[in-house]
């Protein structure tokens, strides 16, 4: 049975998947209004409604853990463990809602760079951007993805191992938090351990992000600025880190979600012989 508690997490985790995804279309934002600068700017901004998610949905998931450790059944147990499976799916939905709404998002980027370029102001754009005027305007923008834009999509000449780990760290970042949570309802006296955890495993994920995910696609990102490839190279990386933060999640992340989690309760186990 899915409880409130359930459906709110699996709320902010639609939110913050879908935001991460949408993200990465300020890059092709960038590349047609050719500010690249404010561009990235603009994604560190948008990855805000990602950390307030977060934060609303932290205390959420400690009291899902904590009902299970009052219980105290394996029943209660399993129980954990299906509803994390939940949010890792509703992770899922969130990537795929960020990458159907991407064409729309581009558009509105273009906009939202073009206007903050006139203003000069994060807040006066913000304000701008809430007006009853403004909200129509967003939803007649409104596109559906073509599949016949998905010709130009292509691997070329682009460097292929950053997308493979992009799947990696999506997968692991997707599930860091929920496998340090589940360890420490296999185990509460060593529950603060756990969660400790979760800021190793997570880290690294963004460590492997920050030194061969990002970098590359920043280069892409740059050379199209300087013409020295198509906006379709853009497009192409763009396509391919959403489609293989998808894959990452729906497939990855369920696989390795058990056996990580087993994983911290081992390291745990060593550490406190």
């Amino acid at each position: 049975m899915i409880s409130i508690s359930l459906l709110y997490i699996c709320c902010f985790t639609f939110i913050i998947h879908m935001t991460e995804s949408l993200a990465y279309s300020m890059r092709l934002a960038g590349i047609r209004t050719k500010q690249i600068a404010i561009a990235m700017s603009f994604v560190t901004s948008t990855l805000l409604i990602s950390r307030l998610s977060n934060m609303f949905q932290a205390p959420l998931l400690g009291a899902l853990v904590d009902s299970t450790i009052m219980k105290g059944t394996q029943l209660a147990l399993s129980q954990l463990e299906d509803q994390f499976r939940i949010v890792i799916l509703a992770g899922f939905f969130g990537a795929f809602m960020g990458a159907f709404l991407t064409p729309t998002a581009v558009t509105l980027f273009q906009l939202a760079i073009r206007r903050f370029l006139d203003c000069g102001s994060m807040p006066k754009l913000i304000l701008h951007a809430l007006k009853p005027s403004s909200l129509l305007k967003g939803l007649q923008l409104f596109r559906v993805p073509r599949l016949s834009s998905l010709k130009t999509i292509s691997l070329g000449t682009l460097p292929r191992s950053f997308l493979y780990f992009n799947v990696l760290v999506t997968s692991i970042y997707a599930i860091g938090v929920l496998c340090s949570l589940l360890a420490g309802a296999y185990i509460p006296e060593f529950r603060s351990t756990a969660i400790q955890l979760s800021g190793i495993v997570n880290g690294m994920a963004t460590i492997l992000f920050t030194l061969l995910v990002d970098p590359s696609g920043a280069r892409v990102t740059d050379q199209a600025a300087h013409a020295k490839r198509s906006e379709e190279d853009v497009r192409s990386v763009v396509f391919f880190l959403q489609l293989g933060k998808m894959v990452g999640i729906l497939i990855l992340a369920q696989l390795l979600f058990e056996p990580l989690a087993r994983y911290i309760m081992l390291k745990i186990g060593r550490a406190h012989v």
